[in-house]
Formats: C-alpha cells, sequence, structure tokens
C-alpha cells in the first residue's frame, strides 16, 4: 500500500509543477530577479550591420498587432533588406518567432541552418515563400549586456529565468531570394 501512495503522491506532484509551469508565463505583475524595475526605450538604432537605416510606415496589420505590443516595433530598411525590430522591457509570449508570423499572413516557411550577422552573431532562418516572392528571413534577439540569442524560445526562457537587462531588442532580417 506505501508503493501505491508514494505513486500517487509522485504524480500529483508532477501535475502541480507541470500546471505550474504551464501557467507562470502568463502571470502579470511577476518581475524577473535582478531586474527589479521595467527597462526605457532609449530609440531606434540610426545603422544595422554597418548600413544606416531608413524608416518605413508599419503595414496596416504590424499597427494593428502594435497596439496590444508590450514595446515598440518599427520597420527600417537599409536599402538591399526589409529589418523588423521590436523593442520589449520584460519577458513576454507576445514576441513571436518570425517563422509564426510569415504563416500567419500566408507563406511556407522552411527552416535553414543557423546563420551568422557581419559579427559573428547566431541568426535562426527560413525561406519564407508566397506565390513567386521568396525571402530568406534571419532574427536574433540581443540585450545591453552583448548577450544574443538565435530563437525567441531560448531567449524567452533565459530571459524569464532572471536576466539583468536594460531590454531586448529583436531583429527580424527579410532579403529577396532570386529565382
Amino acid at each position: 500500500m506505501a508503493t501505491s501512495i508514494s505513486s500517487h503522491t509522485g504524480i500529483a506532484i508532477f501535475c502541480f509543477a507541470a500546471l505550474f509551469a504551464t501557467l507562470a508565463p502568463f502571470v502579470s505583475g511577476v518581475v524577473a530577479p535582478g531586474n527589479p524595475s521595467p527597462a526605457t526605450f532609449h530609440g531606434w538604432p540610426s545603422h544595422f550591420q554597418g548600413r544606416p537605416l531608413r524608416p518605413l510606415q508599419l503595414t496596416p496589420r504590424e499597427r494593428q498587432f502594435a497596439r496590444q505590443f508590450p514595446g515598440h516595433i518599427g520597420r527600417f530598411s537599409d536599402g538591399q533588406r526589409e529589418i523588423i525590430i521590436r523593442w520589449v522591457n520584460r519577458p513576454t509570449r507576445r514576441l513571436h518567432p518570425a517563422a509564426d508570423c510569415f504563416r500567419g499572413i500566408g507563406y511556407a516557411v522552411t527552416p535553414l541552418a543557423i546563420g551568422h550577422s557581419p559579427q559573428g552573431t547566431p541568426m535562426g532562418c527560413m525561406t519564407a515563400t508566397q506565390g513567386a516572392e521568396r525571402l530568406k528571413v534571419c532574427e536574433y534577439l540581443e540585450d545591453s549586456n552583448g548577450n544574443s540569442w538565435s530563437d525567441i524560445s531560448s531567449w524567452y526562457w533565459d530571459a524569464s529565468l532572471g536576466s539583468d537587462n536594460d531590454g531586448w531588442y529583436s531583429y527580424v532580417i527579410a532579403e529577396r531570394l532570386m529565382n
């Protein structure tokens, strides 16, 4: 009988832990350890990977999403590529991977090997195809301490577990591929 009670107790503890892990990201007002106050947005960079940035208007879909986004969203061009920059001051599930966004607007997405920025930062990359349009899309996040992440999920859990920061910038770089 002791084995049966112990087994049930173990299952109950496991279920409680799974429930807690599932609900923890949705608890509001929790501040990560080491981050006692929200970071302040310091504006958009004027250059990206050595090229000057020119601001572009957000699309209607991006403006609609930005209304409920817990941070800032900017859209830019460096003359050859389109760069979406998102800034957040806390871990949030509203910061979606680029693949989810592209799928949501009708693109077929194919993962690529990890790419690297000119500075050597690892980037998650994919191709996004819709009709005749083919894009190479890469993304990464970075903080003011020089840390970077090649995917939203690893950033989210690291940030949720208390990385000290002054906010995070997410970069999504899209460039047209020749057929």
